[in-house]
């Protein structure tokens, strides 16, 4: 009998993952039916019934939240009723805390009949560790993508299961056999809008203050879709730049297998700045170092072995409220899971041009710093498994399901 699975996933990350975990999925279970919300990639897999909500649902941070409130207020009822309506034999949460946990406890509380795992466990334990007993009352399963989750949560009577991180399939299956560029430097503001707005205009005055010490660098902008590209032109166009101009080449995904086609966009004199849509594992493997907002990049750019500087940047009122919570040292993943400062980290107001490129220019000049950063994500990386955590997620789920 065909059993029916609800989705529910807020970000681009999460979209990814999704998709992956749904086509593991169909490979044990033909018959099984995919809705819910995620975003384009999980829609082209699971069809019609599926709502991409992405674009709307990835905010970042406290202040955005509450100004979008009375929108994730209506969008939570209407999950709730679609979830009630349909009455799917499980639902799959994937990351996205803020909007998931709070689904999670509704649905036990409501429609206590339905299985509810959740996959890529929320970082309570950075946070608010006493929460995780909380989450041991109305979740089933937790998968988990770092190996030290496990033991957290299986404390705390929650059943969980250690899978892997999901990127490691995704990564290999990107890597191609390019030489470093030693003039090119990758930037990463970011993959919502206002993080791009915030990190964006601090990635171009660093860029400026590395190209007065070193004038053949050159600086690829990854975007993670064509409306960002198009905020970060305009940024470009706003920002002091010594009237310089600069190249944007914008591509997008052919298809859902990753596979790349340029669009060709207009092409200006100087080319120092180069704005590139789904090319961020191309350019992290060809650029000599980077500066990468915080967040899933950072993972992706030790995989790639890329020497790079952290930077992190919110509205004020998110971060004065996230400091009052947050309990671990670091805030890169990399340091995290190294338990050390393998990654410098310019946090706030210390994420200043003149600062990051001086970090950035250590990277680049100095191979010994190099090699020792690109020694430590091996280690890293290394702890995160080999691979399958989509198939080994989606029989977790398949036996809880019976």
């Amino acid at each position: 009998m065909s059993k029916t699975i609800y989705f529910v996933a807020g970000e681009a990350s999460g979209d990814n993952h999704g998709a992956e975990l749904m086509r593991s999925l169909r490979q044990l279970a033909v018959d099984l039916h995919f809705i819910g919300r995620g975003g384009p990639r999980m829609k082209a897999t699971a069809g019609r019934q599926f709502h991409d909500w992405i674009g709307n649902a990835a905010v970042l941070g406290l202040w955005e939240v509450i100004r979008n409130y009375g929108y994730f207020r209506e969008k939570f009822r209407e999950t709730l009723s679609e979830i009630e309506k349909s009455k799917p034999d499980a639902v799959v949460l994937i990351d996205y805390p803020g909007f998931n946990l709070r689904l999670a406890r509704a649905l036990r509380l409501r429609i206590g009949a339905h299985k509810i795992v959740y996959y890529i466990s929320p970082q309570v334990w950075a946070w608010n560790r006493g929460r995780i007993k909380k989450m041991a009352r109305f979740l089933d399963l937790m998968l988990c993508i770092f190996p030290f989750e496990a033991d957290l949560y299986n404390q705390s009577g929650l059943r969980t299961v250690f899978v892997g991180h999901p990127m490691i399939e995704r990564l290999r299956a990107c890597k191609v056999d390019i030489e470093r560029d030693p003039n090119l430097v990758a930037l990463f503001p970011g993959s919502r809008s206002r993080e791009v707005r915030k990190i964006f205009p601090v990635l171009i005055e660093a860029a400026h203050k590395l190209r007065r010490r070193k004038p053949n660098l050159r600086f690829e902008v990854a975007a993670a879709s064509d409306e960002l590209a198009q905020e970060m032109d305009e940024i470009l166009d706003r920002s002091a730049s010594g009237g310089q101009d600069r190249q944007r080449s914008r591509r997008k995904p052919s298809d859902v297998d990753g596979k790349r086609e340029a669009l060709t966009s207009g092409k200006r004199e100087n080319q120092s700045f180069e704005i590139r849509t789904g090319e961020a594992a191309t350019i992290m493997q060809r650029a000599c170092a980077g500066i990468v907002a915080s967040g899933s990049a950072t993972l992706e750019a030790a995989y790639f072995r890329l020497p790079f500087v952290l930077i992190y940047k919110v509205a004020w009122p998110t971060y004065l409220a996230a400091r009052l919570v947050v309990s671990v040292k670091y805030l890169g993943m990399p340091n995290v899971l190294a338990d050390k400062e393998v990654v410098p980290e310019f946090i706030q107001h210390r994420a200043k041009g003149r600062a990051i490129a001086n970090a950035v220019l250590r990277l680049i000049d100095e191979p010994f710093t190099r090699e020792q950063m690109i020694s430590e994500f091996d280690a890293i990386i290394a702890k995160l498994g080999e691979g399958g955590a989509s198939d080994r997620a989606a029989n977790a789920i398949i036996n809880e399901l019976g």
